[in-house]
C-alpha cells in the first residue's frame, strides 16, 4: 500500500474514533509531527507503529492495511 493511501486511512480512522491528531500521538507515545507525516504520506510508519495505532483505534490490521478506499 502507498503511503499517502495508507495515511488517509490513518487520518480517517483517527477522525472516527473521535482523536485529534495531539491525543492520538500522546497515545501513540510518538511526535505530532511523526503521526503527521504518516497521515500525509511522507514518512513511512514502522509496522510496530500500525500494530499500535490499530490496537489503540480499535481495529484490525487488516481494516487499516486494507487496499480499498470508501
Amino acid at each position: 500500500m502507498d503511503g499517502k493511501r495508507l495515511g488517509r486511512r490513518v487520518k480517517a480512522f483517527r477522525k472516527l474514533k473521535g482523536y485529534t491528531q495531539i491525543e492520538l500521538a500522546k497515545e501513540l507515545d510518538v511526535s505530532v509531527t511523526l503521526l503527521g507525516a504518516v497521515e500525509r504520506g511522507t514518512k513511512d510508519a514502522p509496522d510496530a507503529l500500525l500494530e499500535q495505532i490499530a490496537a489503540t483505534l480499535d481495529i484490525d490490521m487488516a481494516e487499516l492495511l486494507l487496499r480499498n478506499e470508501e
